[in-house]
């Protein structure tokens, strides 16, 4: 009976010090480049040894792929979080993500530090505008909604953001109303 509760307690603890490392690089992505991370910033976060760290994920490239996976995970359930439809939600949900990642976003686009991740962002960025817009697109024919499509990605893109926010020094809450009469514009228009 001793064997199996120690066993079950160094599961755990293994299990607790996996998510503690996990923790610490996702942090770290939301700040800078995969590149620019390195194992000992990693292992000093999660106060383990850089061993420890190989010991647990094998290799540098599969812990930050995971941590990737599991941050790309959490935003999308942050931003599919409002119901289609509701644009002062969407686009609340939308500045949180751009007040979270916007300023690193921007960099990769600047710097193509990452290519991939960048087309993900565009590619999820246009998939999102179709799903949260939808209730508002449907009246229109194929070619209007392609057109208003396209204008929805410009009005909540993250250069949005950056202009309102970083150059203009707007508010969060003047960048969000502004986003809302931009969308407003654009889908409430014959």
């Amino acid at each position: 009976m001793q064997r199996s509760y120690n066993m079950k307690a160094r599961a755990a603890m293994a299990e607790a010090t996996r998510r503690r490392i996990l923790q610490v690089a996702a942090g770290l992505l939301k700040t800078r480049f995969r590149s620019e991370i390195r194992l000992e910033n990693i292992a000093l976060g999660a106060e383990v040894t850089v061993q420890t760290v190989l010991n647990v994920f094998g290799s540098r490239s599969v812990l930050l792929d995971e941590a990737l996976t599991e941050m790309l995970s959490a935003l999308r359930a942050q931003r599919l979080r409002p119901e289609p439809g509701d644009t002062t939600a969407a686009i609340a949900a939308l500045v949180d993500h751009y007040e979270e990642f916007g300023d690193l976003v921007i960099r990769n686009l600047v710097e193509q530090a990452d290519p991939e991740l960048i087309e993900t962002g565009r590619t999820g960025h246009r998939n999102w505008i179709r799903r949260q817009f939808a209730p508002h697109l449907a009246r229109f024919d194929s070619k209007a909604q392609r057109i208003r499509v396209d204008a929805l990605v410009c009005a909540c893109d993250v250069y949005t953001w950056k202009l309102l926010r970083r150059d203009m020094g707007r508010s969060r809450g003047e960048t969000e109303a502004t986003i809302r009469a931009l969308v407003s514009g654009i889908v409430d228009r014959d």
